[in-house]
């Protein structure tokens, strides 16, 4: 799946977030999605996600390209990972997926 910026990639490479020492996803099931002029991420399905120890938090972004996003903190650490909950037209393969920032997470 694409559109002129934005190509996904299904992995199957074992996937994991830890965040110190917490491990808060682990999957063999991600989405790759590279957009032109930043870094790949990997976008875990919720259920491979600890969403149960996630916050929601007041941070809403928009991109033209996916669509209103929704963050999450894990305690004092704000925003170390977003979702696509109702992504744009195209990205549809996105939602409910949860990405993390990698310069946060381990």
């Amino acid at each position: 799946m694409q559109n002129a910026r934005i190509t996904l990639h299904p992995s199957k490479q074992r996937m994991q977030v830890q965040v110190d020492g917490i491990l808060l996803a682990d999957s063999t099931n991600t989405l790759e999605l590279r957009e032109h002029g930043y870094p790949p991420r990997h976008y875990f399905p919720r259920e491979d996600v600890r969403m149960d120890l996630l916050t929601v938090s007041e941070t809403t972004t928009y991109c033209p390209f996916k669509g209103h996003t929704v963050y999450f903190s894990l305690g004092g650490r704000r925003d170390i990972a977003w979702s696509y909950e109702e992504p744009v037209e195209g990205m549809e393969a996105i939602a409910d997926r949860v990405a993390f920032y990698e310069e946060v997470v381990e």
